[in-house]
């Protein structure tokens, strides 16, 4: 059945279907409407306003949303009707008069009649993702709702006022530990809600600070122009790969190639020339488009790529590089001979200046493979904005935040875009939601009206997605770069090493490391090894070995994060305080382990030709002040000291040692462990160990992280790395009042001579001097 709007009766049961125009009237398709519910016809016409957004086109959706008349308290439910929302986006609501809601059950059930209820209704089902937990119990969570300030509007007074603009802030509360399970409800807690800009003048306001509409392609003018504001206000500091030192006018390798979008040919990056680079997901698809060795000369031809083979993302790219008026693209399956190992080997290690030189990074973080066209570039491919209409004033979900809409990505999720993102200094992110622009300083997106100058407290800055370097200590740096690359994910596992690469050469170019193939081996900073040493499984992650790369024969040495598959992290000496597994990624998020007293000097590796070298370690820890306290006189562990003789560096085996043996002298002992009384469960895969002392009874002097995937023997051999400040996991009866006095010290096998890590711990000095250790020098393969 077809009738004209104009002509429908209140009260008739109905259901939207199909919604089109012509001879001057809108029409609709009726059916019976589900829910078996009477709909007004004004709220047939509200309703209606939003369900065609993707039909008809933007300038028309703004007019039929201003010229619709509606019934404003028939739209709201008992709750929302009793607030006053033009009273609280004028005067706002301070988080501790905090308004309950509802509880969100109540609220979805509530979103087909209330527009307000919808509006967190929309929030929810988006990033939370329901529908894929129908299991989930939401009855205890609550809502309730407060305001946060837009920005500053300084009017041209003196001495200047403030003029506040607000946005709705709706928190959830009662997630209890969902948050922990589920990503989405860990990223997606809270709900921002904006006042659209074409109310700015109800409240005598510029429309500077509220949201605007966004339409179905992305404003290239606008991209434009965040890129001019950021040349004009940041200058140089947005120039260069990192804030820290100065440009050193690195150019591209001659060997380093381009995508001419021109031309449409792939030809050596011309000197100094200005490029835009790519960071998307290949999807394990790729080759009937890559460059290959047979197609090579063809495509260096003019005309010679043929668009036809390439995906959406790859197609969509260079259609916004022209947009952008800009003439070369880098993309890595085009630039790179995928067939060539010689050829990917020397791109690979040229990451840091491959993104950190580029103009612009082009991230597709909308998809899930590179099949996926990027959404927003083209009519149709993202949905629409949502809006209601709440007391006469036009609102609207704000999309998630970019680290939170990277966060719920696939692109987040893979390895090789880690370095991509961390080592661009302008990025522009196409999400499912909107475009975000990104630089060294700002966050600007499509809704928010970010760039104005009058913006002084913009609250999207500061919330960068990666950034590099993300500290000026170094080892900081490389640490969180660790973290974040070994919890994504990889096609190949024995790439963890070259998708690491990237950030490793930038981090010996920015902190004057030197050459970064001695600074770093494995993936491992060497130049930091007293540090790089303390690392941990994460405790949900198998103690598996990570697979070979091509000609590799020998595994990896155990030493090194690279060598196990799975995330690893660097966390203080408080991880041995942590209870329950799941909880030790929760423990010193921002920290490093502590080192105040280095022991072990020198260092040697067997290198690659299976020579002996001694390691260019830093001494940048200092012997701290040790506080004894106690009756009596108390030892200090005195580590052994001088270089090692040449007739010490072969242990007792019948062959050559492995290539990435390390070589040390320290002292060792064993201890009989205990594991710690844990909360058990088969996701668990290391655990707290007691480590006692071989007196009668045995007493506990420290505390390990061990795997619980190997039978363990009842005495373990530990090995003297490091001293650390920790305080605080004292046996209160006998070291209560010892400061510094804990060592760091490793688990370790022992074979035919040759050591394996097998995990890590803390042991109090006096226990580590009772045990009588032996000193040595160790094979560390």
């Amino acid at each position: 059945m077809l009738c004209p709007l104009s002509e429908l009766s209140e009260g008739l049961p109905l259901e939207f279907g199909f919604f089109g125009s012509f001879a001057g009237a809108n029409w609709l398709r009726l059916t019976s409407h589900p829910m078996n519910r009477l709909l007004s016809c004004t709220q047939i016409k509200y309703e209606l306003t939003f369900s065609i957004a993707g039909l008809i086109e933007e300038g028309e959706q703004r007019d039929y949303a201003q010229a619709t008349t509606l019934n404003n308290e028939a739209l709201l439910c008992s709750i929302c009707t009793n607030l006053d929302f033009y009273q609280i986006f004028l005067d706002g609501i301070p988080e501790t008069e905090d308004i309950p809601l509802d509880l969100l059950s109540s609220i979805l059930n509530k979103s087909y009649q209330c527009s307000f209820c919808r509006l967190i209704s929309f929030h929810v089902r988006r990033t939370w993702m329901l529908d894929k937990f129908p299991h989930i119990d939401i009855s205890g969570i609550e809502c309730r709702m407060f305001t946060k300030p837009c920005g500053c509007l300084h009017l041209a007074t003196y001495p200047p006022s403030k003029f506040r603009c607000y946005r709705l802030f709706i928190t959830m509360e009662g997630l209890d530990d969902l948050w922990k399970r589920y990503p989405a409800f860990r990223i997606a807690n809270a709900l921002n809600i904006h006042l659209m800009q074409e109310d700015a003048f109800k409240f005598g306001r510029p429309t500077d600070l509220h949201c605007r509409r966004t339409k179905s392609t992305v404003d290239i003018n606008m991209v434009k122009k965040w890129i001019k504001l950021c040349q004009g206000s940041h200058g140089d500091i947005c120039k260069s790969l990192s804030r820290i030192g100065e440009d050193d006018n690195r150019k591209l390798p001659g060997f380093v190639r381009v995508v001419d979008v021109v031309l449409m040919a792939v030809v050596p990056a011309p000197s100094g020339c200005r490029y835009v680079a790519l960071s998307y997901i290949w999807g394990g698809i790729g080759a009937e488009y890559w460059t290959t060795e047979d197609n090579v000369a063809e495509r260096g031809m003019p005309g010679g790529l043929n668009t036809a083979k390439l995906p959406d993302t790859i197609i969509d790219s260079i259609l916004f590089v022209r947009q952008l008026g800009e003439r070369y693209i880098w993309i890595d399956a085009l630039c790179i001979i995928q067939d060539n190992p010689q050829d990917k080997f020397a791109q690979v290690h040229e990451m840091d200046l491959v993104y950190g030189l580029s103009y612009l990074t082009i991230i597709a973080a909308g998809g899930t493979t590179a099949r996926d066209p990027l959404p927003g570039c083209r009519p149709h491919t993202r949905p629409q904005q949502h809006i209601e209409v709440v007391q006469g004033l036009h609102l609207s979900a704000a999309p998630p935040r970019l680290t939170e809409a990277l966060a719920l990505s696939a692109w987040n999720t893979r390895c090789w875009t880690y370095q991509e993102c961390a080592l661009s200094r302008r990025r522009i992110y196409f999400t499912g939601q909107q475009v975000y622009f990104e630089c060294q300083f700002d966050v600007l997106c499509e809704d928010i009206i970010a760039e104005s100058k009058y913006d002084s407290t913009n609250f999207l800055k500061n919330l960068r997605a990666e950034y590099f370097p993300q500290s000026l200590n170094p080892f900081t740096s490389y640490a969180r770069a660790v973290k974040q690359c070994t919890q994504r994910n990889l096609t190949v596992e024995s790439d963890i090493v070259d998708a690491l690469t990237g950030v490793t050469n930038a981090l010996a170019k920015v902190f004057g490391l030197g050459d970064p193939a001695r600074a770093f081996h494995y993936g491992m900073m060497l130049t930091n090894l007293h540090h790089a040493l303390l690392w941990h499984h994460n405790p949900h992650t198998p103690r598996t070995r990570r697979s070979l790369p091509d000609g590799c024969s020998l595994p990896w040495p155990s030493w090194t994060w690279a060598a196990w598959r799975g995330a690893v992290s660097y966390m203080t000496e408080h991880r041995y305080l942590v209870t329950h597994p799941e909880d030790a990624w929760l423990v010193d998020y921002y920290s490093n382990p502590s080192v105040v007293e280095m022991f072990i000097d020198p260092w040697y590796i067997v290198d690659h030709r299976g020579v002996i070298v001694q390691l260019d370690v830093r001494k940048d820890s200092w012997r701290v002040l040790l506080i004894r306290e106690t009756e009596g006189e108390a030892s200090t562990y005195s580590p052994p000291r001088g270089t090692i003789d040449p007739t010490e560096m072969t242990p007792n085996i019948h062959r050559a040692l492995d290539p990435g043996t390390l070589i040390f002298r320290t002292t060792s002992s064993h201890f009989a462990i205990a594991r710690r009384r844990e909360e058990s469960h088969p996701s668990i895969h290391h655990g707290l160990f007691d480590i006692l002392s071989a007196s009668s009874p045995p007493t506990w002097v420290g505390t390990a992280v061990l795997p619980l995937d190997v039978v363990l023997p009842t005495s373990v051999e530990f090995i003297v790395l490091s001293r650390t400040s920790m305080r605080g996991a004292y046996d209160v009866e006998r070291l209560e009042y010892y400061h510094d006095c804990l060592l760091h010290v490793m688990a370790v096998s022992e074979n035919g001579g040759l050591m394996e890590r097998v995990g890590l711990g803390i042991i109090h000095e006096v226990a580590w001097i009772a045990s009588r250790a032996e000193e040595k020098v160790v094979f560390l393969r």
